[in-house]
């Protein structure tokens, strides 16, 4: 099943609460916290969250794209984030680990993510681990940047591996989401889709995210296709 998960930071953010009604028929909010540091952009992080988890209750994906996420993991999910995703390029090996089970001890699903130009590989050792892999589809960082094509053999590459050795993670795209590159990142494996300006430019967001969703439907006519 084809997952949608709209971020926020293509929001209006004089007028958020409202902004988050107008999603609340997707399956995931997506929230992206940037540092600075890790990325080239500052974006939101723990008071928005809490003020976010006040106001509903959908499940609430955090984008952790920060230096060192591990130290601040369970923070975001005490306050109120329900898939805590880091990228395995912030952190070592042994806090990837820690960071995994502090979110697991709180009863929160965790997750890791890749830049575009990051092996897949660098997932692999955890992904028996993990509820959510995260492949970035544009370089982190800003919003509204062109999809990178180059990225889909990683996807392909995470589905069989998955698929292959009973993962149950769930594999997550995001950048330059749209309904024609949606339905490329599908075809390739991936199940959950973070779209950000191509949900919220939308003057009907409720039909924009029945339209992503629906796209399953073409991955079942490509699988069933006889050629």
């Amino acid at each position: 099943m084809i997952k949608i998960a709209p971020s926020i930071l293509s929001a209006d953010f004089t007028k958020l609460g409202d902004e988050i009604k107008s999603i609340q028929s997707a399956d995931y909010l997506h929230f992206d916290v940037m540092d600075g540091v890790f990325v080239p952009n500052i974006s939101i992080g723990l008071p928005v969250l809490s003020s976010v988890r006040k106001i509903t209750g959908m499940t609430i994906d955090i984008h952790l794209m920060i230096t060192s996420p591990a130290r601040y993991v369970a923070q975001f999910a005490q306050a109120g984030g329900d898939i805590i995703v880091l990228h395995v390029e912030a952190e070592t090996p042994e806090n990837i680990l820690v960071a995994i089970e502090d979110a697991k001890k709180l009863g929160k699903k965790a997750g890791l993510s890749i830049k575009p130009n990051t092996p897949v590989e660098a997932l692999f050792p955890y992904l028996s681990e993990c509820d959510m892999v995260l492949v970035m589809t544009v370089e982190p960082g800003f919003s509204g940047q062109k999809f990178i094509a180059s990225t889909l053999p990683k996807i392909s590459e995470l589905r069989r591996i998955i698929d292959d050795r009973g993962f149950t993670c769930e594999l997550e795209v995001d950048g330059g989401i749209n309904v024609e590159t949606a339905k490329l990142c599908i075809d390739a494996g991936a199940n959950v889709l973070a779209a950000g300006n191509d949900i919220f430019s939308s003057h009907d967001r409720a039909k924009r995210i029945a339209e992503l969703r629906a796209l399953q439907n073409h991955k079942l006519q490509i699988t069933n296709h006889k050629w």
